[in-house]
């Protein structure tokens, strides 16, 4: 499986990063290394002193698709979640600033968390789902699919034109305002709608 993240969907982190409003999804690459096992904790890397978190509501694909339809795109997953796209943004930010490739701050391993699926039939309306992220307790991100520039199934579309998109496929949706950075000891936790779906403690 792979991991597709999508970058700048929503426009408050945008601003937050003073980063330009792209005119088409953001896209890059996780390898299947990257998900953080189950259960285990996540250890801040050597390589870097500005771990960030950044919640996302996941999508996971289930059946093979190239070049799929905006309209035909529900067909291809029945499943979301929630996770987490750890940065390490002083990497990302010093190779950015080189032109060059930042996959070493977004591709490392355990740097994606993945919480618990739910089937899409549990919600009303999947472009309208709220989320958050709660450091030690204390709501740091809060977001809501109404609020994504490119919905779920307008990115499935657009990812699927570049890369043949294959069962276990995970698609990280991108995230709202309120990224910051971790420390040892902190805790993390997902909810969507009301559901935790991840706990994370950093070490």
């Amino acid at each position: 499986m792979k991991i597709i993240c999508i970058g700048r969907n929503y426009t408050d982190h945008i601003e937050e990063l003073e980063n330009e409003r792209p005119d088409e999804p953001v896209v890059f690459i996780k390898p299947d290394s990257a998900v953080l096992p189950k259960q285990q904790a996540f250890y801040i890397p050597e390589f870097s002193n500005e771990i960030h978190y950044e919640v996302e509501v996941l999508v996971r694909i289930e059946k093979v698709g190239k070049h799929i339809d905006k309209k035909f795109a529900h067909k291809y997953y029945s499943e979301i979640g929630l996770g987490i796209d750890f940065t390490a943004r002083d990497l990302q930010t010093e190779l950015k600033g080189k032109g060059l490739p930042w996959e070493k701050a977004k591709g490392f391993d355990g740097a994606a968390v993945v919480g618990k699926w739910l089937n899409v039939s549990s919600f009303n309306d999947l472009n309208d789902l709220s989320f958050s992220l709660f450091k030690n307790g204390v709501e740091v991100q809060k977001g809501n699919t109404s609020l994504m520039l490119w919905k779920i199934d307008a990115l499935i579309s657009y990812v699927s034109k570049f890369f043949m998109l294959k069962k276990g496929d995970i698609i990280f949706t991108g995230t709202p305002a309120g990224v910051g950075k971790i420390e040892v000891n902190d805790y993390l936790s997902g909810v969507l709608e009301g559901q935790e779906l991840f706990t994370v403690k950093i070490k």
